[in-house]
């Protein structure tokens, strides 16, 4: 099941520069999480799924990918974003 617009224009709202940034990286990354966030909550019901279980895992390499690119350009804006995020318990 994918994000609503409504969870979706939020995400945008929050993280974006302006209400149409929707390609910044730091958009990107919370839709990412927010994506992996329903699909970890969906195996926990549905243990087998695995061509979902790789869906995740595509997820999670993309956005692994997006944070090596923001840590490495711009360092400030990774550690605000992980933060927010809550991803690394750092």
């Amino acid at each position: 099941m994918a994000l609503s617009q409504e969870e979706k224009r939020e995400l945008v709202h929050k993280f974006g520069q302006n209400p149409q940034d929707t390609g910044s990286v730091e958009v990107q990354i919370a839709l990412l999480t927010a994506r992996i966030q329903q699909l970890t909550a969906h195996f926990t019901v549905h243990r087998k799924d695995f061509h979902s279980r790789r869906g995740l895992n595509v997820l999670v390499g993309r956005r692994r990918r997006l944070l090596q690119y923001l840590r490495r350009t711009n360092p400030r804006r990774y550690a605000r974003l992980i933060q927010e995020l809550n991803i690394r318990g750092v």
